[in-house]
């Protein structure tokens, strides 16, 4: 019995098991076929017949595309690309071929940004200053005392314009403009250039100066010497010799002495006399007074010598020592200059110290552009800067379009090329160092209505049979034409006048459908 009771048991449990099995699996199969109930719903949603396609993707009702009417200033506007830089870019190339020896760059060299005044010291080289001075003309050659020319009236000027008295405004090279370059070196720093051989001969010719007048000196006192006539005791003996032989004689005649004895004493006053004569007479100088002219002519050569060696000896300019530039005060851009290094060629490149925009514009823009005219520019940033515009001349340089164009056009100018440069407003220092070589936009008004006025889109115009300009008025209902009479067009605008009332700012007008 044991044996039966244990095999009911187990045949039990055999029995039970494939139950659960069966549970769980019916769990799962209705599981599955719910996601799978839900996945179809939410496909079948998605699912668009071809009718339902057609409809959803049919156009919308045809209509006009309308806008408003606008009250708007119209105004015409050259456009063009501009660099920033500091005007008139020259290089500086001091005369070094007539230093003696090397030309090495021994101090003062300037900082890139530095500013150069007009008598300040733009170099040092082999220890002398490059001073820079106001000029169109280079310096090309040393100046002298007793030089002339056009180099000569500039350099006065120069100096009369540092307030330093440079002798008027003549183009002669005298011992005025030779103090008035000391004054110029005193005010530098530095000593006066100065001739070595020139300063010796001057010195020598004073000394024979010196020489010829002491000659002449003597001279005149030798033909004084010569010249005084005998006088005082020196006559009185002459007359009385005189008297003597008179009385002899007529002795001789009192008392009957022979004829031979008084033609004897007649002789002896006749020497007498004629001693008394010679003796009261002024002596013969000729020889004295030629010595004297001779002497005269000596010196007069001798000082003329002297004042030539004096001129030469004057303060000179070399032109190693000069830098004429057409304007001051200038900026540094660049230095190839180094201490310790030997200068050649150009040394550095300097600018004018203001602020300039340069670009340039197409021939048919150019006239349309007046100087004096006021522009704005765009920095870097973004913010707008007014200018102002200060010349307008063709440009030889490029026959190539850069960019500019009147905004209306909305086209790039060809042919030949004008340059625009204008001046910026006054501009604090960090725009200046945000915009300095810099490539900015220009926008230049060369046309506009004097101030707002009624203004359609240029798309919004239709011509009519008779040339007539109309607009399409959008009203309630539809639409009807109106004819208008235009003015100023630019930027896509234009003025519009109309003795209809309904054409007014706001009022709708179509541009297409």
């Amino acid at each position: 019995m044991s044996d039966d009771g244990a095999g009911v048991t187990d045949r039990h449990e055999r029995t039970r098991l494939p139950w659960s099995r069966a549970r769980r699996f019916v769990a799962v199969v209705s599981v599955v076929a719910v996601a799978a109930l839900g996945t179809g719903l939410a496909l079948g949603s998605l699912v668009v017949s071809p009718a339902d396609r057609e409809a959803q993707n049919a156009a919308p009702p045809a209509g006009p595309i309308t806008v408003p009417l606008e009250e708007r200033v119209v105004q015409s506007t050259v456009t063009t690309r501009a660099d920033v830089t500091h005007a008139d870019a020259v290089g500086l190339s001091p005369d070094l071929s007539g230093l003696a020896g090397a030309a090495v760059t021994t101090g003062r060299v300037p900082e890139v940004g530095a500013q150069l005044d007009a008598g300040s010291v733009a170099l040092e080289i082999a220890g002398r200053p490059l001073l820079v001075l106001p000029g169109e003309l280079p310096a090309y050659r040393t100046l002298r005392a007793g030089m002339s020319g056009p180099d000569v009236a500039q350099l006065k000027t120069a100096l009369t314009s540092l307030g330093i008295d440079s002798g008027g405004s003549d183009d002669v090279y005298d011992s005025s403009t030779a103090s008035a370059v000391r004054e110029l070196y005193r005010r530098s720093g530095y000593t006066a250039p100065a001739d070595p051989d020139a300063e010796r001969e001057a010195r020598a010719a004073r000394s024979a100066q010196r020489a010829a007048q002491a000659a002449l000196d003597d001279a005149r006192a030798a033909l004084h010497t010569a010249g005084v006539a005998p006088g005082g005791a020196a006559l009185l003996e002459l007359d009385n010799a005189v008297r003597e032989a008179q009385r002899e004689l007529d002795v001789a005649v009192a008392g009957g002495a022979p004829e031979v004895d008084i033609a004897r004493l007649s002789d002896a006053l006749a020497l007498a006399t004629a001693r008394r004569s010679e003796g009261a007479a002024a002596p013969d100088t000729a020889a004295q007074q030629a010595a004297v002219d001779a002497a005269a002519r000596q010196l007069d050569d001798a000082t003329a010598e002297a004042a030539r060696a004096e001129q030469q000896a004057l303060t000179p300019l070399p032109s190693s020592e000069v830098a004429f530039l057409t304007s001051l005060p200038r900026r540094v851009d660049s230095v190839s200059a180094a201490r310790g290094k030997a200068a050649s060629g150009e040394v550095m490149t300097v600018s004018g110290a203001e602020l300039v925009l340069s670009g340039t514009v197409g021939e048919s823009d150019a006239p349309l552009i007046a100087s004096g005219a006021r522009a704005t520019f765009t920095a870097p940033d973004g913010s707008e800067h007014g200018a102002t515009v200060r010349s307008v001349t063709e440009d030889t340089g490029t026959d190539k379009p850069s960019g500019g164009g009147t905004a209306a056009e909305g086209t790039a100018a060809t042919g030949r090329r004008y340059r625009v440069v204008l001046v910026p407003d006054a501009l604090d220092d960090a725009t200046v160092q945000a915009v300095r070589d810099r490539n900015v936009r220009v926008s230049i008004p060369v046309q506009s209505t004097d101030g707002a006025v009624l203004a359609a889109p240029i798309a919004a115009l239709t011509s009519g049979a008779g040339g007539e300009s109309r607009l399409e008025l959008a009203e309630e209902g539809g639409t009807r034409l109106v004819t208008v009479t235009t003015g100023l067009s630019a930027g896509g605008y234009v003025e519009i006048r109309s003795d209809d009332p309904a054409v007014v700012a706001g009022s709708r007008v179509v541009v297409g459908r």
